[in-house]
C-alpha cells in the first residue's frame, strides 16, 4: 500500500486528467499490455478471496485501429480478474448459484484500494502509420456548447461543480472559477449517460459503441475506480444507484433494451432482463424498498421487483396498463413510500399508479392540467412532491393528498391545487433538476431544454431568491458557424432563433441577438467588404437574410463613462427576403462586390454589396441548394459554383448591378451557366476493384506455381503438375445506380471548370473530381448523365461520409468534418488532392457519434486554432500543433463601431414569416397596378350606371305625377323584355354556378359533421343528464355510457350456452327423436321384408301344396329349433361359466379391503377438518376451477355486459323521471295561467303568492347543445370569417366555404317554443274556460250591483278562493311528489353506485388476473400441449396394445379351430376305418407319417428349399403317443403302394387326409409364429408405454407445479372487500386491531355452514358407529348364512348324483347332456326316410284313392244290393207270407239261407291282416330310429315277405 501511495505521489498527472495537458507520444505497446495504477504487488497480496467456482477466462482485449475511427483505448480488467465472456441472457434471466463441487477454486475479489490508470483507458486520436503526423496535432481548449436536449445531462458533484456530457467528452464545470476539466470517452463511441453516487464520492459514466462499458470514477481524484462490462449491446441510456449505493441499475438502448443490476464494486452482474421493446428513458430504485425498480419510456411504464422463485432470483416486471387513459410517453416519475408510483404525462396531468393500474389522474381545478405541457421530472422532497414541466413551472404538491387520492366519478380525474409554484421563465422547458445543499441551504440546478442552466431556490419563504440563469447555450442543432477574418471571434446560429458571438481566446460568450425565426446559414463578411471584420450575413428559415454588424459599445460616444458595458453588441443593419423557403447557403464574391444566397426553393439570388445591399436578380437551379462557393482569386474569372442536394452542380458568371432589366421581374434568364449532373459510378469502381483483386490473386497463384516448379527442378526432380480443376468464379458485383440520386454534401473548386464533390448515401466513401463540359450543347439538365474524371477513395467512409471540408489559410491542411462527429486532418504537401496525399490522415472523435454530425469546421485567421460545431449543440475549439504558443497577450479584438452609429435609425426588420419575398413583392406590385387600373375603370362604369339609374328614377317620378290616364305602364318602360329575361337567366346561372362551386365545401362540411357525430356522438349511448329536484337541492345524474360492442353480447351468449346443462327432458326429447329416426329407417325395411316374406310364402305355396311337403318343412323347422336350443344351452352354459369365473375372480381374500373405502378413509384423514386455502403450498387446483386467459376474458366481458345493463336500466329510469319533470312543468304552466286568471277576479289582499314555475336546467337537456338554427349558423359563420380575414394574406381571396342551411336543418329555438306555448295556451283555455269568462261578466255588471248580484259575487269570490287554494295545493303536490320520486330514485342509484364500485373493483382484480394469466399462458400452453401429446401418445400405444391382444385372441381362436379340424380329421379317419380293419395300423402310420413338403412364400412367389421332416411333439394332438411309437418305423414301410387286399378308396382317402393334416399343421405353425411376433411387439410396446406414463407423470407434475405457481401469483394480487364496522368481528382486547394481516374475510353463510357442519359431523360420527355395529352383526350373519348354504349345496349335489344314477345309471355331465345336438347323418337318414315315407304316402294315397273308388263301386254295389235286398225283403216277406203259408205245408224248409254272407267275412279278415302288417313295420322303423340315435350305423330290418296278393286283393 505504501508503494501504491508513493506511485501516486510520483505521478500526480495520472490522477487528474485535464484537457490542457499537451499530447505525448502514444506508446502502443504499453497500451496493448494494459496499464494499471494504484496497486502494487503488496496491494495485490491483499486481495480478499472466497471459495467459489473458477470463472471462465478469455484474452485481454487489445487495441487495434477498428473500422470506427479513431483508435480507442482498450480497457484492461483489474489484476486478479479476467474478462468474462459477454453472453446475452434472455428476459427474466436470473443469476443461478454456481455448483459447489469445486471448493478448491478461489474467486478473487477486487480490493477497495484498486484503481485503473486513466491514461490507459481514454481514447486516442488515430494516426495512419508512417505518416509522421503528431498525435497532438489538435488539442482541445474549450467547449462552448451544451447538449441540452439530452436526457438528464446535468449532475451536481458538489456545491460548485457541475457535470455534463459534451460529445465524446465529460465536462466538469467549476462554477466559481469558470474552469472546465474534461474526461475522454474510453471507447471513442461517445457517452450515453452519467449518474452520481448518493455519497457524491463516485460517479458513473455509461458509454456508447459496440459492447460499451460503464466506468466508475472517484471524485475528486477523477481516477477510474471500476469498469462494468457486458451490460448492453450499443449504448446506455440511463443509470441509477440505489439509496445505499451498493447496487447500480442501467438500461440500454436499441436493439436489446437490456436492464441490468450491478454489484458495481465487484464488477458483477446481479440480474438482467429485457426492459421493453421500445425506447426506455429512465430506471430508478425505490427509496423504501431497494428490491423494487421502475422503468419508463415510450408509451409505457414498468414495475420490477427482485423475486425469489423456485428457480432462483429473478427480475419480474409488470407492465403498467393505462386502461381508459390515453397512452403516453412517460419521462418523469417517482416512487412513493407505500409502493405507489406517480408519473407525468404528455398533456401535463399526473398519473397515480397502484398495482400496475392507474388509480387516479390528477389535475388542477377546472380540469386544468397540472402543467401546460409534459411533466418531465418528479421529485419527492421532504414530504412534498416537486414537479418540473415543459411550461417552465416548478410546482409543489401535498404528498398526503396525492397518496390518498381516489377517483370520484367515471372520468377518473381528481382535482386538486398545488401548494406553491415557481415560474422560472416564459421560454423555459425544464427537463431535469438536481438538489444539493450549499452552506446548509438547499439549492436546485435545473436543465433547460431551450439552452440554459438555472439555479433555483424552492424554499418558498420571504427570502426566496429569484431564478438565476447561470449559463445559456444554443438549443439543439447548430445550423451554421463562421470565424472572423481578422480576429479570434466566431459567430453561430441555430433554429433557436439566436445569433451568438464567441471569443475563443477568452472562452466566453460576448453577445447574442434573437429574432422571430431560426437561423440556417451564416457567413462572415471578408476583409474586402468590411476591413474591421464587423459584419456577418445570416440566413433564416423563412427566407429572410439579415446583415448584422458587430461592434464594441465602449467606442460609442453616447455611453462613454458608463459602467456595466458589454464587451460587444450586435445591431441589425439590413433585412431583406430574397427567398420563400429556408436559406441554405451564403457566399461573398472574392472581390466582395456580390453576395449570393441559395435556398431550398431552388433559387440563387445575387445582391450588390454596397452600404445598402441592392438586389441584382436571381436564377433558377435544378434542385434545392446545398452550398455556394465563389471561385478563388487564382482563377481568371469570378464564377459561382452552386451545389444542389439532388446531385446537380452548375457554374454561373457573377452578374453585376445594372446589367439586368428588373422592371417586371428579378429573374435573370440569359445568365451563362454550365451544368453537371452526377451519375453514380461507385458500383463500377467496386466492380473494377474486384476484377483487379481477382487478377492479382491469379498472378500470385501463377507466381507461386512457377517458384514451385523452379524448386523442383533445382532439386533434380521432375515437376509433375496435377491438373487443376478450374475454380468457379463468383459473378462480379452488378452495376447499380440508385433511383434517388445521392445528395451532394459539400464541394470546392480545384481549377477553373473543375471541382471536388463529397456525396452521401450510396455514393459515399469517395471524393469525386468533376469538371464542366467545354461544349455544353444539351439544354435540358435533367437528362444529363455526367461522370467524374477522377476518384479518390477515402478510408472508412462508406457509411460515414464527409459533411464539411475546409482548408487552413496556408492550404497545408485540409479539415474534414464527418457524419459521426469525428474530425479528420489531411496534410497537403503538394497542395493538390490525390490518392497519395489522402492516404495519411489524423482522426479523432469529438462530437456525438450518433447525432453529432459536424455542421461547421473552420480555422482561425492565423491558423492557430480550429473551431468545430455539430448537430449535438456542442462547439469545440482546438489549438493546431503548438498549444505552448497560446499566451495571455493573445486576445480577441471586437471591431470598433462606425461613426455616428448611435445616431442612425435602427433598420426595419421583417418579422412576419408570411411576408413577401423580393420577387413576390415586385410581382405583387405589378399585379396591384394592373388591378388598380381595372378598378378605376370599374368605378367609372359604376358612376355612369348610377347617373342613368337616377335619371330613370326621375322619369318614373314624373310619370307618377301625371294624371292616371296619361301615365305609362311599368311594362312600357321596358324597351325589350328579352333583356330582363336574359338578365334573370344569367342570375340563375350565376346562382347555380355558385352552388356548384360551393358543393364540394358543402359536402366536405357535411362529411366532417357526420364524422364528428360518428366519432363523438354515435358511440355514446347515454350522455350525462342531471335531473334537479323542484323544491330542494337534491339531484340525480345518469351514467355516461358508451355503446357496448356486439362481441361482448356474443361472448356472454357463448358463456351462457357453455354453462347450460342438459336436463333429463332434453335427454328424453333426444331419445324420442332418435326413436323416430330409427322408426323412419326401419319401417321401409320392415315393409320390404314383409313383401319378400309374402312372395316367399306364395312361392312355397305354389311349390309345396301337399301335406307331405308341409310335414318336411315342419321337420326341418323342428331340427332348426333343436339346434338353436342346443346353441342357446351352450351359450347359457358359457355365460354361466364366465359369470362363475368373474365371481370367483372378484372373490375377495380374507384380508381384502375395499379400495373405495381406503380412498375415502385416506381423503378423510387428509382433509377432515383441514380446509386447504388457495395460498397453501400443497393446494391442488381442481380441473373445473383452473382458469386461463380465455375464460377470464369471458368473465370480464360478462361483467361489463352486466354493468352496462344495470347502468342502462338506471339511465332509463332517470330519463323517464326527466320526462316526468317536463310533463309536470307543462302542467304547472297551465295551472299557473289558470291561477292568474282566477286571481285577476280576486281582491289583491285575497291573492295568495303564485308558486314559482320550475325551470329545466341546461344539464337536464344536454341534447339541445347539438341543435342549431339559422342565427347560430350565421353567428358561427361570422366568427369564422373574422378568423379567416385575420389569417389570410393581403390580396389572397378567401377559400373558406360557407355553411349551408341544409346541414341537418332544425327549427329555431323560437319556433320550437311556439307550439309548446300554443299547446299550453290551448290547454289553459280548455281547463279554465268558465273561470276566464266569469270575470268579464262581473266587470260589465260592476256598475250597479244588486243584492242578488252581491250574493252571486260573494259566491263567486268564495269559489275563486277555493279554486286558488286547490290549484296552489295541486302545484305543491306535483312538486312534492316529483321530489319524493327523485329522492327515492336517488337512493336506489346510490345503492347501484355502491354495487358499480364493487363491480369496478372486481373488474380491476379480474383484469389484473387476466394480465397475469396472459404472462403465464404461453408457458402453460407449452406444458399443456406436452401433456396432451403424451396422453394422445399413450392412448395410441394403448390402442395398439389392445389391438395386439385382440389379434392374439383371434389367432388363439384360429389355433383352436385348427385343432378342432385336426380332431375332426382323425375322427373321420377312424370312422372310415370301421371296426376290425386289418390295415388300420398301416393306414394310421400312413396318415401320421411326416414327409417333405415344398413351401411357397407368398411375398416372394418362389419356392424355398425343402425341409426335412423331423420328429416333433404336438401338444394339441390327441394322438401324441401314437406318433412317437410310429416314428421309428417310418423308413420300414412303403406308403406309395396300396397293400394287397386293402381297399384302394380307403387308401386314397387316407392320403388325402394326410395332406389335410399337413396343411393344418403348417397353418398351426404359422399361427404360432404370428402369435410369438405379436407377443414380442406387445412386450416392446408395453415398455414404451411405461416410459410414456413416466413422462406423462413428470409432465403432469410440472403442469401442476406451474398451475400452483400461477395460483400463488394470482393469490398475491390484492382484492378489495368493502366491509362495514359491524361486519368486523376480529377484535383484540375488545378493540379493533391496527393490523388486519391475520384476519380472514368470511361470509356469514359460510360461517353458519361451518358451525352447522360441526353438529353434522357429530351426528355423522354417531351414525357411523351405529352403522359399524350393524355391519359387524351383518358380517356374523353372513358367515352363518354361508355355512348353511354350503351344507345345502352339498345336500343338493348328493341328490343330483342320486337322480343321475337312477336315470342314467351313472354320473353324467349335465352340461354335455344339455348341449347334445342332433346327428347330421342321422338327420340325413331321417330326411331320406321322410322322403321315402312321402313316396309311400303318395303310393298309399293312390291306393286309398283306388280303395275309395272301389268303395264307391262297393257302395254302388251295396246300394244295388240294398235295393235288391229290399226287393228281396219284399220278396222275403212275400215269401214269408208264402212260407207261413207253406209252414203249414213244410216246417223245416229255408234253413240254409240264415247267417252272414261269406264274401263279407273274407274282406274283413283281409283288412285286419293289413293293419297288423303295417303296425309291425312301424315298430321296426321305431327300433331302427332308436338304434341310429345311439350309434353311427344302420341296421336294416329283416326282410318281410310281401303280402299275398290274395290278401291285397
Amino acid at each position: 500500500m505504501e508503494a501504491a501511495a508513493a506511485a501516486e505521489k510520483e505521478d500526480p498527472a495520472k490522477d487528474s486528467p485535464e484537457v490542457a495537458v499537451p499530447g505525448e507520444e502514444f506508446n502502443q505497446q504499453e497500451f496493448a499490455n494494459g496499464g494499471k495504477s494504484g496497486t502494487s504487488k503488496d496491494a495485490e497480496a491483499e486481495l480478499v478471496s472466497e471459495k467459489v467456482p473458477e470463472p471462465s477466462t478469455e484474452e485481454e482485449s487489445k487495441s487495434s485501429p477498428p473500422k470506427e475511427l479513431p483508435v480507442e483505448g482498450g480497457i484492461p480488467p483489474p489484476e486478479g480478474e479476467e474478462e468474462e465472456e459477454d453472453v446475452e441472457e434472455p428476459e427474466d434471466a436470473e443469476k443461478h448459484p454456481e455448483p459447489k463441487h469445486k471448493p478448491e477454486k478461489l474467486e478473487k475479489k477486487i480490493s477497495e484500494t484498486f484503481f485503473y490508470n486513466y491514461e490507459d483507458l481514454c481514447s486516442r486520436p488515430f494516426v495512419t502509420s508512417d505518416s509522421g503526423i503528431p498525435s497532438n496535432l489538435l488539442v482541445l481548449i474549450h467547449s462552448f456548447g451544451y447538449d441540452c436536449t439530452r436526457q438528464a445531462n446535468l449532475q451536481v458533484l458538489d456545491s460548485q461543480t457541475l457535470l455534463y456530457i459534451a460529445g465524446n467528452q465529460l465536462v466538469l464545470l467549476d462554477m466559481k472559477a469558470k474552469y472546465q476539466s474534461y474526461l475522454r470517452s474510453s471507447s471513442g463511441g461517445g457517452i450515453g449517460v452519467i449518474t452520481v453516487h448518493p455519497s457524491k464520492q463516485y460517479f458513473a459514466v455509461g458509454e456508447k459503441g459496440r459492447k460499451p462499458n460503464i466506468i466508475i470514477y472517484e471524485y475528486p481524484s477523477l481516477r477510474p475506480y471500476r469498469i462494468l462490462r457486458g451490460g448492453t449491446e450499443e449504448a446506455y441510456t440511463f443509470a441509477d444507484f440505489n439509496h445505499s449505493g451498493t447496487l447500480l441499475a442501467s438500461v440500454g438502448s436499441s436493439p436489446d433494451y437490456m436492464l441490468t443490476v450491478w454489484d458495481w464494486k465487484q464488477e458483477k452482474i446481479v440480474l438482467r432482463s429485457k426492459a421493453f421493446s421500445q425506447d426506455v428513458y429512465k430506471v430508478t430504485f425505490s427509496l423504501e424498498n431497494e428490491e423494487q425498480l421502475t422503468t419508463s419510456g415510450t408509451g409505457h411504464i414498468k414495475f420490477w421487483k427482485m423475486a425469489h422463485t423456485f428457480t432462483g432470483l429473478k427480475l419480474q416486471g409488470a407492465l403498467g396498463r393505462f386502461g381508459k387513459t390515453a397512452v403516453t410517453d412517460i419521462v418523469g416519475y417517482v416512487e412513493l413510500p407505500d409502493g405507489k408510483v406517480i408519473s407525468g404525462s404528455e398533456w401535463g396531468n399526473l398519473l397515480l399508479w397502484e398495482g400496475g393500474l392507474i388509480k387516479v389522474e390528477l389535475c388542477r381545478t377546472g380540469r386544468r392540467p397540472c402543467h401546460s405541457g409534459p411533466v418531465n421530472q418528479l421529485v419527492l422532497d421532504e414530504g412534498e412532491l416537486v414537479t418540473a414541466g415543459g411550461d417552465g413551472y416548478v410546482r409543489v404538491w401535498d404528498f398526503e393528498t396525492i397518496d390518498t387520492a381516489d377517483s370520484v366519478d367515471d372520468t377518473g380525474l381528481l382535482e386538486m391545487e398545488h401548494m406553491n409554484e415557481l415560474l422560472v421563465g416564459k421560454n423555459v422547458n425544464l427537463s431535469f433538476m438536481m438538489k444539493i445543499h450549499d452552506h446548509g441551504q438547499p439549492v436546485w440546478y435545473a436543465q433547460d431544454s431551450n439552452g440554459a442552466i438555472w439555479k433555483l431556490d424552492l424554499t418558498f419563504s420571504n427570502v426566496t431568491h429569484d431564478p438565476e440563469c447561470l449559463f445559456t447555450f444554443h438549443s439543439g442543432k447548430i445550423e451554421a458557424m463562421d470565424v472572423s477574418p481578422v480576429t479570434y471571434l466566431m459567430a453561430t446560429t441555430a433554429l433557436d432563433r439566436s445569433v451568438r458571438i464567441y471569443d475563443f481566446i477568452s472562452n466566453c460568450l460576448l453577445t447574442e441577438i434573437k429574432f422571430k425565426q431560426g437561423g440556417t446559414a451564416l457567413t462572415w463578411a471578408p476583409r474586402v467588404v468590411n476591413p474591421k471584420g464587423g459584419l456577418i450575413a445570416v440566413g433564416f428559415e423563412d427566407g429572410v437574410v439579415r446583415v448584422i454588424e458587430i461592434y464594441d459599445p465602449q467606442g460609442l460616444t453616447i455611453i462613454a463613462g458608463r459602467t456595466n458595458i458589454k464587451k460587444a453588441e450586435m445591431r441589425l443593419k439590413q433585412a431583406f427576403k430574397p427567398h420563400t423557403a429556408v436559406v441554405a447557403a451564403l457566399a461573398y464574391e472574392r472581390n466582395g462586390e456580390v453576395l449570393a444566397t441559395g435556398s431550398k426553393d431552388k433559387t440563387v439570388f445575387f445582391f450588390a454589396v454596397e452600404d445598402k445591399y441592392e438586389p441584382i436578380g436571381f436564377i433558377d437551379v435544378p434542385g434545392p441548394v446545398q452550398a455556394l462557393q465563389w471561385s478563388p482569386p487564382s482563377h481568371a474569372q469570378s464564377m459561382l459554383l452552386v451545389l444542389c442536394e439532388n446531385g446537380f452542380a452548375l457554374e454561373v458568371v457573377g452578374p453585376m448591378l445594372g446589367e439586368q432589366d428588373t422592371v417586371s421581374t428579378y429573374q435573370i434568364k440569359d445568365l451563362p451557366r454550365r451544368y453537371f449532373h452526377f451519375c453514380s459510378i461507385k458500383s463500377r469502381i467496386k466492380r473494377e476493384e474486384e476484377t483487379e483483386r481477382r487478377e492479382k490473386k491469379k498472378q500470385e497463384k501463377e507466381k507461386a506455381r512457377l517458384e514451385w516448379i523452379k524448386k523442383q527442378e533445382e532439386m533434380g526432380k521432375e515437376a509433375e503438375e496435377e491438373p487443376e480443376e478450374p475454380e468457379k468464379e463468383e459473378p462480379l458485383p452488378p452495376l447499380y445506380i440508385p433511383e434517388e440520386p445521392s445528395p451532394i454534401l459539400c464541394g470546392f473548386y480545384s481549377a477553373p471548370g473543375k471541382f471536388w464533390l463529397s456525396l452521401g448515401g450510396y455514393d459515399s466513401g469517395f471524393l469525386y473530381h468533376c469538371s464542366f463540359s467545354s461544349n455544353d450543347q444539351q439544354k435540358d439538365p435533367e437528362n444529363r448523365q455526367d461522370e467524374p474524371f477522377e476518384v479518390v477513395p477515402i478510408e472508412y467512409t462508406d457509411d460515414n461520409p464527409i459533411q464539411r471540408i475546409s482548408f487552413c489559410i496556408s492550404k497545408l491542411l485540409m479539415f474534414c468534418g464527418m457524419k459521426d462527429g469525428a474530425v479528420r486532418v489531411y496534410p497537403l504537401q503538394d497542395k493538390e488532392l490525390s490518392v497519395d496525399t489522402l492516404d495519411r490522415y489524423w482522426s479523432f472523435n469529438i462530437h456525438d457519434n450518433d447525432y453529432g454530425q459536424i455542421q461547421g469546421i473552420y480555422s482561425s485567421y492565423d491558423d492557430r486554432f480550429l473551431v468545430t460545431c455539430g448537430a449535438d449543440g456542442n462547439i469545440f475549439t482546438f489549438t493546431i500543433l503548438s498549444p505552448e504558443d497560446i499566451q495571455k497577450e493573445l486576445r480577441a479584438k471586437v471591431p470598433s463601431p462606425r461613426r455616428e452609429l448611435e445616431k442612425e435609425k435602427a433598420a426595419e426588420d421583417i418579422e412576419d414569416p408570411n411576408a413577401y419575398s423580393i420577387e413576390n413583392a415586385k410581382q405583387k406590385k405589378e399585379y396591384d397596378q394592373i388591378m388598380k387600373a381595372a378598378e378605376d375603370k370599374k368605378n367609372e362604369k359604376r358612376q355612369k350606371l348610377a347617373a342613368l339609374k337616377q335619371e330613370f328614377l326621375h322619369l318614373l317620378q314624373k310619370n307618377m305625377e301625371l294624371p292616371k290616364h296619361m301615365q305609362l305602364l311599368r311594362e312600357q318602360f321596358e324597351m325589350d323584355h328579352r333583356i330582363c329575361e336574359e338578365m334573370n337567366r344569367q342570375t340563375a346561372q350565376h346562382i347555380q354556378q355558385v352552388q356548384k362551386e360551393l358543393a364540394w365545401e358543402q359536402e366536405k362540411h357535411q362529411i366532417g359533421l357526420q364524422k364528428l357525430q360518428s366519432r363523438f356522438r354515435d358511440m355514446l349511448e347515454f350522455d350525462t343528464v342531471v335531473v334537479h329536484a323542484m323544491g330542494s337541492n337534491h339531484q340525480i345524474s345518469t351514467y355516461r355510457l358508451l355503446a357496448i360492442s356486439e362481441k361482448y353480447y356474443k361472448v356472454k351468449k357463448q358463456s351462457q350456452a357453455g354453462k347450460k346443462r342438459v336436463t333429463k327432458y332434453d335427454w328424453k326429447g333426444k331419445e324420442v327423436e332418435q326413436r323416430r329416426d330409427t322408426l323412419k329407417e326401419t319401417i321401409p325395411v320392415a315393409g320390404v321384408t314383409e313383401e319378400e316374406m309374402e312372395v316367399e310364402k306364395l312361392k312355397k305355396k305354389t311349390q309345396s301344396q301337399t301335406a307331405a311337403a308341409r310335414l318336411l318343412e315342419n321337420q326341418l323347422e323342428k331340427i332348426r329349433k333343436i339346434v338353436e336350443k342346443a346353441d342357446k344351452a351352450k351359450a347359457k352354459i358359457m355365460q354361466r361359466k364366465n359369470e362363475w369365473e368373474e365371481l370367483l375372480k372378484s372373490k375377495p381374500s380374507d384380508n381384502y379391503e375395499n379400495p373405495k373405502d381406503i380412498q375415502e378413509i385416506k381423503m378423510a384423514q387428509e382433509n377432515m377438518g383441514d380446509f386447504k386455502l388457495k395460498t397453501a403450498t400443497n393446494y391442488k387446483i381442481p380441473e373445473h376451477m383452473r382458469m386461463n386467459a380465455e375464460k377470464k376474458k369471458i368473465q370480464l366481458a360478462s361483467l361489463e355486459v352486466v354493468i352496462h345493463e344495470k347502468k342502462l336500466n338506471m339511465n332509463k329510469w332517470i330519463i323517464s323521471l326527466r320526462d316526468l319533470k317536463v310533463a309536470i312543468i307543462e302542467e304547472i304552466n297551465c295551472l299557473v295561467q289558470e291561477l292568474k286568471s282566477i286571481q285577476s277576479a280576486l281582491d289583491p289582499s285575497e291573492q295568495l303568492p303564485v308558486p314559482p314555475i320550475p325551470q329545466l336546467h341546461p344539464e337536464e337537456i344536454p341534447e339541445k347543445k347539438f341543435q342549431y338554427d339559422n342565427e347560430i349558423l350565421q353567428k358561427f359563420k361570422h366568427e369564422q370569417d373574422q378568423k379567416t380575414r385575420l389569417s389570410e394574406q393581403v390580396g389572397e381571396s378567401s377559400s373558406f366555404g360557407l355553411f349551408r342551411t341544409s346541414f341537418f336543418r332544425s327549427p329555431s329555438l323560437k319556433e320550437m317554443d311556439t307550439p309548446a306555448r300554443a299547446s299550453s295556451v290551448r290547454s289553459m283555455r280548455t281547463t279554465s274556460s268558465v273561470v276566464s269568462v266569469q270575470p268579464r261578466v262581473f266587470e260589465i255588471e260592476k256598475a250597479e250591483p244588486t243584492e242578488m248580484d252581491q250574493e252571486a259575487l260573494k259566491k263567486e269570490r268564495i269559489k275563486n278562493i277555493y279554486l286558488q287554494e286547490t290549484l296552489i295545493k295541486r302545484i305543491n303536490e306535483l312538486v312534492v311528489t316529483f321530489d319524493a320520486e327523485l329522492r327515492l330514485l336517488r337512493h336506489q342509484k346510490l345503492k347501484l353506485d355502491m354495487q358499480m364500485k364493487c363491480a369496478d373493483l372486481r373488474h380491476i382484480t379480474w383484469f389484473e388476473e387476466l394480465l397475469l394469466l396472459k404472462n403465464f399462458e404461453k408457458h402453460e400452453d407449452i406444458l399443456q400441449e406436452r401433456v396432451n401429446s403424451l396422453i394422445s401418445e399413450e392412448e395410441g400405444m394403448q390402442w395398439k396394445l389392445n389391438n395386439y391382444l385382440a389379434q392374439m385372441e383371434d389367432k388363439k381362436s384360429e389355433i383352436a379351430k385348427l385343432q378342432e379340424r385336426e380332431k375332426a380329421l382323425y375322427a373321420t379317419f377312424q370312422a372310415s376305418l370301421g371296426e376290425n380293419n386289418n390295415f388300420a395300423s398301416f393306414l394310421t402310420k400312413v396318415l401320421k407319417k411326416k414327409i417333405r413338403r415344398v413351401k411357397k412364400k407368398e411375398t416372394e412367389g418362389e419356392a424355398d428349399e425343402e425341409e426335412e421332416s423331423e420328429e416333433e411333439s404336438d401338444d394339441e394332438s390327441s394322438f401324441e403317443s401314437d406318433e412317437e411309437d410310429s416314428g421309428s418305423e417310418d423308413e420300414v414301410f412303403d406308403d406309395s403302394v396300396c397293400p394287397k387286399n386293402c381297399d384302394e378308396a380307403l387308401f386314397e382317402n387316407t392320403l388325402q387326409l394326410r395332406e389335410k393334416r399337413l396343411d393344418i399343421e403348417e397353418a398351426l405353425a404359422e399361427e404360432k409364429k404370428v402369435i410369438d411376433n405379436l407377443k414380442k411387439e406387445y412386450d416392446a410396446l408395453a415398455k414404451k408405454v411405461k416410459v410414456v406414463e413416466a413422462s406423462l407423470d413428470t409432465a403432469e407434475g410440472a403442469l401442476e407445479a406451474y398451475q400452483r405457481e400461477k395460483q400463488q401469483r394470482v393469490n398475491e394480487l390484492h382484492v378489495v372487500v368493502p366491509l362495514k364496522l359491524h361486519q368486523v368481528e376480529y377484535l383484540v382486547n375488545g378493540e379493533l386491531p391496527s393490523d388486519f394481516c391475520q384476519a380472514l374475510v368470511f361470509t356469514n353463510q359460510s360461517l353458519e355452514y361451518l358451525q352447522q357442519r360441526i353438529m353434522v359431523l357429530q351426528h355423522e360420527k354417531t351414525d357411523q358407529r351405529e352403522l359399524y355395529k350393524k355391519a359387524r352383526e351383518q358380517h356374523k350373519q353372513l358367515i352363518r348364512d354361508k355355512r348353511e348354504m354350503e351344507i345345502r349345496i352339498e345336500r343338493l349335489r348328493e341328490n343330483c348324483n342320486q337322480l343321475m344314477m337312477m336315470k342314467f345309471g351313472r354320473v353324467v355331465n349335465l352340461e354335455a347332456l344339455q348341449t347334445l345336438s342332433i346327428n347330421t347323418n342321422l338327420e340325413e337318414l331321417k330326411v331320406k326316410i321322410m322322403e321315402k315315407e312321402q313316396l309311400q304316402a303318395q303310393e298309399l294315397k293312390m291306393w286309398e284313392e283306388k280303395i275309395l273308388e272301389q268303395r264307391q263301386r262297393l257302395m254302388m254295389k251295396m246300394k244295388e244290393n240294398t235295393s235288391k235286398l229290399q226287393q228281396m225283403n219284399r220278396f222275403c216277406l212275400e215269401r214269408q207270407g208264402l212260407e207261413t203259408k207253406l209252414d203249414t205245408l213244410q216246417s223245416n224248409l229255408g234253413a240254409e239261407f240264415q247267417g252272414p254272407q261269406k264274401a263279407d267275412l273274407q274282406d274283413r279278415e283281409r283288412l285286419i291282416m293289413l293293419v297288423q302288417l303295417q303296425a309291425q313295420e312301424a315298430e321296426v322303423l321305431k327300433e331302427e330310429i332308436t338304434l341310429l340315435r345311439r350309434k353311427d350305423g344302420r341296421i336294416f330290418p329283416p326282410p318281410q315277405p310281401p303280402p299275398s296278393t290274395d290278401m291285397l286283393n
